[in-house]
């Protein structure tokens, strides 16, 4: 075959030979091209990095002087300007898309505003993982206005009174010369011991400083739909949920601690006994945690089906109990021994929590009907992590969200030991001074769970409660600081007194 000829040109005219280097590099021509593309009256087009912030306008882009540097090799936004002002380049879109995805910021939230799985984009550095799963799957908040959230008198003047001679002890871990109120009030950044005095705050806050009784409240367990309902698997109703403290006590008497105390109590708790389902009915738990932080927690369930009581450890307390989700470390959003845990501060951040809810019984979202649907607003956050030092505990880790003001925890996440998200403690939380028309009128403003929730996201199943149960309308369930009036007396937290009440 012969020499391939070159195609004519579409003017019908020999195609210019294409220019090649020579020794002495590029021909005059194609140096002058290239000069001009690169000269500096033609500026090239900018490399945007990732930290530069773009915000927008209708044409794309805000004048440059609102978008941070957009740099190459030291040129700034101005020359941006002029390029996307100017006739005599093309617009990059493709480049511009990429520049503009890879800088927006998340946007806040305003009062009014309805967060859903549309628009939960909006709220990711405001939420924990855990609730934005939670949120992609239907559970709604409706966003409000950030309220202060005071302190009881008492609570404060206890404070002003002891705080300056609590101390850590030798082992940065026990807590020495506490009396009442809140142990470290004014902490600091760059303390070593940070994580460790944010424990103890939120172990000494003031949701229930001397008792608690909670009664008749209902919980339902079961799978969940993805923006559905629960499909309930059990249901129980349970009696009570007490708990007596020994120390820190504001207001029932003796005050502000219980004498003698042989034992060295702390604090006591119990929940029994369990009336539904039959096959569980009269189970039951006691437990005591001591002032000595090397003892661990002594715990007993009793099983009356099998007339046994069955000794609980430490590590055993992050068992899910009776077929449902929840776990006795998890209530509350953490009811652990504070010392048997290694606790690392990662910060303080803004976070949504439901704080002054409005709804008194709870209100459940009548299509994803294991979320509770309330008003949530903008709080201020200490997170912390802890690790157990029990090798048998179920949980990798907890990420604790603290907030700075009442030193609760409005939800906690929780992941497995290969450090995978596993589950969600969420509560749910109003603060007033009667909870009901009739019911207790307490001095001042106060806390009170109307529900919680936890969700399992690796099973997609979950635990609510309504407290208390929705069966009675007139059942104001949260009975604080009462003491024997509301029948929490030191016998009820004895075993004999749990085996009793389940016959």
């Amino acid at each position: 075959m012969g020499a391939r000829r070159r195609a004519p040109s579409p003017r019908g005219r020999p195609r210019r030979p294409r220019a090649r280097p020579t020794s002495r590099g590029w021909p005059r021509r194609v140096r002058a091209r290239r000069g001009a593309r690169n000269s500096p009256d033609r500026p090239a087009w900018p490399l945007l990095l990732p930290g530069d912030p773009v915000t927008f306008n209708r044409t794309g882009l805000r004048s440059p002087s609102s978008c941070g540097p957009l740099r190459r090799g030291g040129e700034h936004g101005q020359g941006l300007r002029r390029r996307l002002l100017s006739s005599r380049i093309p617009c990059r879109v493709g480049a511009l898309a990429l520049a503009v995805l890879a800088c927006v910021a998340h946007g806040d939230v305003a009062p009014g505003d309805r967060i859903t799985a549309e628009n939960v984009e909006r709220v990711k550095d405001l939420v924990s993982p855990g609730l934005e799963w939670c949120i992609r799957r239907g559970f709604p908040l409706t966003i409000v206005e950030t309220r202060r959230i005071i302190w009881p008198q008492a609570y404060k003047e206890a404070t002003e009174k002891y705080a300056q001679q609590v101390r850590l002890g030798a082992d940065g871990l026990s807590l020495k010369d506490y009396v009442a109120g809140l142990p470290f009030p004014n902490l600091q950044p760059n303390d070593p011991q940070l994580a460790i005095k944010i424990m103890w705050n939120y172990n000494h806050n003031f949701f229930a400083t001397d008792d608690l009784d909670a009664r008749n409240f209902d919980a339902d367990t079961g799978t969940i739909a993805d923006h559905g309902p629960m499909s309930v698997e059990r249901h129980f109703l349970l009696d009570h949920f007490r708990r007596l403290w020994w120390i820190g006590r504001l207001y029932v008497d003796p005050k502000p601690e219980k004498t003698p105390n042989p034992a060295g109590y702390e604090l006591q708790q119990g929940l029994y006994p369990i009336l539904e389902p039959y096959d569980v009915k009269g189970v039951g738990f006691v437990s005591n945690r001591y002032l000595d932080f090397a003892k661990q927690d002594d715990a007993w369930l009793y099983l009356p089906a099998l007339r046994r009581i069955r000794r609980l450890s430490t590590a055993q307390r992050s068992d899910a109990l009776f077929g449902q989700d929840t776990d006795v470390d998890s209530y509350g959003g953490y009811a652990g021994q504070v010392a048997w845990m290694d606790w690392k501060y990662l910060g303080e951040r803004d976070l949504l929590a439901m704080v002054h809810g409005e709804h008194f019984p709870v209100k459940w979202n009548e299509k994803v009907d294991w979320a509770f649907d309330d008003v949530w607003e903008k709080r201020r956050v200490h997170v912390v992590e802890g690790v157990s030092k029990l090798p048998q505990y179920a949980f990798g880790k907890r990420v604790l969200f603290i907030d700075k003001e009442a030193w609760g925890i409005p939800y906690s996440d929780i992941y497995d030991r290969s450090g995978e998200l596993w589950k969600i403690w969420i509560n749910d939380v109003a603060i007033r001074k009667q909870i009901l028309p009739g019911a207790i009128e307490y001095p001042e403003e106060r806390i009170f769970a109307p529900a919680i929730v936890m969700v399992d996201m690796q099973l997609e199943h979950a635990t609510k409660a309504s407290l208390p149960s929705l069966r009675f309308p007139d059942e104001q369930g949260w009975y604080f600081n009462q003491g024997e009036q509301a029948g929490i007396t030191d016998d009820w937290f004895t075993v004999a007194a749990l085996v009793n009440a389940g016959h």
